[in-house]
């Protein structure tokens, strides 16, 4: 028996080893960890349970046969985030350069298996140098197995992928599929064809960092959520977004323990809106005095900044947030917000999570350059997104909600539950003076005249009041009591059950 159990522990510290010290050094030396001390970072401690350690390829071609390496270079298995059951992949780069082989793919593919039938997050970290090429259609079959899991898994349970090294070719259609994205900057990039076919193809000379590295993917592309300076760092954000989120479509997101009054009233919130209707403000300052110990965690940070996108805690319950932000494009509602905007939406409705939406919206960005890029498409999916959500929609306008995108932002007309909005709220067609010059175009050259007639307008419908008189906002309230609104809105939306029409699925405009 003492000669078996020296054995199992010899295999297991072969395992372990990877493709070895040196390629391990290698790994290192280029500031990245190993598979295997990245699984131990994400996850607590001694609670990994890994599968299929000593699954070794079983090809033939190009010499392949005399090279097997013990877990053929991916470590899959469970563990537990704060307690909570999550299934992890992580792939190795010192086996085979991480490349994706038939039962590389089989061994993704079981833990994805076992996370939709036991209801957790599934988690890949992706370094690899694409498909095995030794392998063939095999190794092609096996990227097209782990897509259908991808497919199947999405709105099941929460998946998010790291990628932190190479990912290219089509392993990139992996993570592109899954809920949440992060790279790590500098040592990670996600392309379809790499900068040498790009330069035989269109003679364009381009770095892969340029092409498809961290920066480009969280500020131009918008494929990736977020990019963080080494693995350490973007591991332990991991673990922390882990924290907001559900462990399947099957249970609510995890409440925690809060050390913040719900009555806590923020006095400064009452002279958040500049006296002149032009002056931008910080809507991150209003979402950060809402939320549970200022704990705000945004998703898309870098790309379309007119909208911002994220998670905070109110009494201890996760909560979605979607707000206007005046900084950028004076909040402006564009192709790429009303994108970044959907897809977050979406993620929040399949998932239980309760939205709060913020708005301060002048309306949709004017020019041919949206028009031409399709924004009556685009901005149809944040229409489509909110009024298919039946989650608890709380929304609170803050000042401008003009034209089409007051109905898009979470109105009342799209089954908002609580709508208010603080006495500054300016709720209307359009605003006073291009309403002015329409509607008085005899008048244009008497300009105490428009003068006059503007002031009108503002007096009439520069407030939220038109609005409340028909009952699409339910109450004007105090900005100082923002937070307890909110939170009594939410409290008593808990048990709501609100179900849309059967169908198959629906055709939202993509």
């Amino acid at each position: 028996m003492k000669d078996i159990l020296s054995e199992l522990e010899a295999r297991r510290a072969d395992a372990r080893l990877g493709g070895g010290e040196r390629r391990i050094e290698a790994q290192h030396k280029k500031g990245k960890l190993t598979a295997r001390e990245r699984i131990e970072l994400l996850l607590d401690e001694g609670s990994f349970e890994e599968f299929d350690m000593f699954k070794a390829h079983r090809c033939t071609e190009f010499g392949m046969e005399k090279e097997h390496i013990p877990g053929d270079g991916v470590v899959t298995g469970w563990g537990t985030v704060n307690g909570r059951m999550v299934y992890v992949f992580s792939q190795d780069f010192t086996v085979f350069g991480g490349s994706l082989s038939e039962t590389h793919a089989e061994k993704i593919c079981k833990i994805m298996d076992m996370a939709m039938q036991n209801g957790a997050p599934v988690i890949g970290m992706n370094d690899s140098g694409g498909a095995r090429i030794q392998e063939g259609v095999a190794s092609l079959a096996g990227y097209a197995d782990v897509f259908q899991r991808n497919i199947m898994a999405s709105g099941v349970v929460p998946q998010i992928s790291l990628i932190m090294g190479p990912c290219a070719g089509g392993a990139v259609y992996s993570p592109a599929m899954t809920d949440f994205i992060f790279m790590v900057q500098d040592s990670s990039y996600m392309f379809v064809t790499g900068p040498d076919v790009v330069k035989t193809v269109t003679n364009e000379i381009v770095t892969a960092e340029q092409l498809g590295g961290a920066s480009t993917h969280t500020k131009k592309s918008s494929v990736a959520d977020g990019a963080y300076e080494n693995d350490v760092v973007a591991i332990a954000e991991t673990r922390r977004l882990i924290d907001f989120l559900p462990l399947s479509n099957r249970e609510k997101a995890p409440v925690r323990p809060f050390f913040d009054s719900v009555d806590r009233v923020e006095e400064s919130l009452d002279t958040l809106i500049p006296a002149n209707p032009n002056m931008p403000y910080d809507m991150k300052e209003l979402i950060t005095k809402i939320a549970d110990e200022g704990d705000f965690f945004e998703i898309q940070r870098d790309y379309a900044g007119n909208i911002i996108t994220g998670f905070i805690r109110i009494e201890g319950q996760t909560v979605g947030v979607v707000a206007n932000q005046p900084m950028v494009l004076a909040g402006c509602l564009d192709i790429d917000s009303s994108r970044k905007a959907a897809r977050f939406v979406r993620f929040c409705d399949a998932f239980e999570i309760p939205i709060l939406t913020l708005v301060d919206v002048p309306g949709f960005l004017p020019g041919t350059g949206q028009e031409y890029g399709g924004v009556i498409k685009h901005g149809a999916k944040l229409l489509f997104a909110y009024g298919e959500a039946t989650v608890p929609k709380v929304t609170v306008i803050t000042r401008k909600a003009y034209g089409g995108a007051y109905d898009v932002m979470a109105s009342k007309h799209l089954r908002g539950d609580f709508n208010y909005a603080w006495p500054t709220a300016e709720i209307a067609v359009m605003g006073a003076k291009g309403a002015t010059e329409i509607l008085y175009r005899s008048e244009l050259g008497d300009v105490e005249k428009i003068a006059a007639r503007t002031k009108d307008y503002e007096d009439r419908f520069a407030n939220p009041f038109v609005a409340a008189e028909r009952g699409f906002i339910d109450e004007v309230i105090k900005p100082s009591s923002t937070r307890r609104r909110v939170a009594r809105a939410f409290a008593s939306l808990r048990s709501k059950k609100l179900t849309n029409p059967w169908k198959k699925h629906d055709n939202i405009p993509l």
